[in-house]
């Protein structure tokens, strides 16, 4: 029986290079000339330092602008909620979402079941195997989630007849 698996991942090394891109703009930009921001990464969580909310601000478009042009959605990054740091400075943390939650998995089900698809969805920890009896239902299984309107970029893979 032909499947596929729904997936959401996060290519990590290219966060690092975006993050490397955010860096050396930030060295390099005259409005952060004498200014004490930086981004660094630990596991799967950034942590953004700047010296008031407007270079927070502006550390967004940064991180945005680089991810998007090392090809990820920025989509991935969960905002924090900015936090008082030492003097005026500001820390936030932002979670990059790696695999599918479980309350969004649920919700993709229900949704493919409420379609009326010949299709069967099964959850397996992180992703999503969806199963049908042809290809053309399969297919027609990818463009109704891809209408779905979810705030998380999805992969579509290991398809096999």
């Amino acid at each position: 029986m032909p499947s596929f698996d729904i997936v959401s991942e996060t290519d990590l090394n290219e966060v690092d290079n975006a993050v490397a891109g955010i860096q050396r703009e930030i060295g390099t930009r005259y409005d952060f000339k004498g200014a004490h921001c930086s981004i660094e990464r630990k596991e799967a969580v950034l942590t953004i330092l700047a010296d008031d909310d407007l270079k927070l601000k502006q550390m967004h478009e940064l991180l945005s602008t680089y991810l998007t042009r090392r090809k990820i959605d920025p989509k991935v990054c969960d905002l924090g909620k900015p936090e008082k740091a030492s003097g005026n400075a500001v820390r936030q943390l932002v979670t990059i979402k790696q695999g599918i939650a479980q309350d969004l998995a649920k919700k993709i089900v229900k949704e493919l079941k409420g379609s009326k698809l010949k299709v069967q969805a099964a959850i397996q920890g992180d992703s999503l195997r969806i199963t049908g009896k042809k290809r053309d239902d399969l297919q027609e299984a990818i463009a109704f989630v891809k209408g779905l309107k979810i705030d998380q970029p999805l992969q579509y893979e290991n398809f096999r007849d």
